[in-house]
């Protein structure tokens, strides 16, 4: 047990702030949304009709949509463009082993690898694949529920629904998107250009501590 926390503990911990917060939003989430519903003359709901809910599906899926979208360009985008200086980057003109192409007869090589072929050229770009599908699904999903909470609001107010073609051009759900793309785009700038002149000792993301300002990568 000890050696599997050693060797997982990063995932771990992650998983465990997740947990932690992902409970965390749903207690206030449901508290704030039956606020919302007396406030507007409705009825208070159970946690269980809270997770069917479009309020939870929206609030939820928004920001993990952003998130996604960031870990895939950023996959995508470190391929080609370099910041000098930055420890998020490749270095400038010197060839990165991430660059080499895989050896089938490689030591430990995954299974992929050995197979060749189309699994070998899907499994090549597997990571940013399976972050854009994941951006994806959480795209549709938080498009759904922000759709749903539109129309339970407009239902409690006795206006009439939203329709998917309409919607999809509105203003409040590419505002709920945008304002969370930009967030996480602001983060990905401030750890890039902050990690060519500021440093932590012991981070995988930092250089060294004596490291020279223009010296690129970790």
């Amino acid at each position: 047990m000890k050696t599997f926390l050693k060797n997982n503990g990063l995932c771990i911990c992650f998983l465990v702030l997740f947990i932690v917060s992902f409970i965390g939003q749903v207690i206030f989430g449901f508290e704030e949304h039956n606020k919302e519903l007396i406030d507007e003359g409705s009825k208070m709901i159970s946690l269980g009709s809270y997770f069917l809910s479009g309020h939870f599906f929206q609030s939820t899926f928004e920001n993990w949509e952003s998130e996604f979208l960031q870990m895939a360009l950023f996959v995508v985008l470190t391929i080609f463009l370099k910041q000098k200086g930055s420890s998020e980057s490749k270095k400038i003109d010197e060839p990165e082993e991430v660059d080499r192409q895989p050896d089938r007869h490689r030591k430990n090589a995954p299974w992929p690898v050995k197979k060749g072929g189309l699994i070998l050229l899907l499994y090549k770009h597997s990571l940013s694949l399976v972050l854009f599908l994941l951006f994806l699904i959480s795209f549709i999903i938080h498009f759904y529920g922000s759709l749903k909470d539109e129309n339970e609001q407009l239902a409690i107010k006795g206006k009439s629904l939203e329709t998917i073609s309409t919607y999809i051009r509105d203003s409040r759900f590419w505002f709920e998107s945008f304002q969370n793309w930009q967030s996480e785009f602001l983060s990905v700038f401030a750890i890039v250009m902050l990690s060519v002149y500021l440093r932590q000792i012991g981070s995988s993301q930092s250089k060294p501590v004596d490291a020279a300002h223009m010296e690129t990568g970790e």
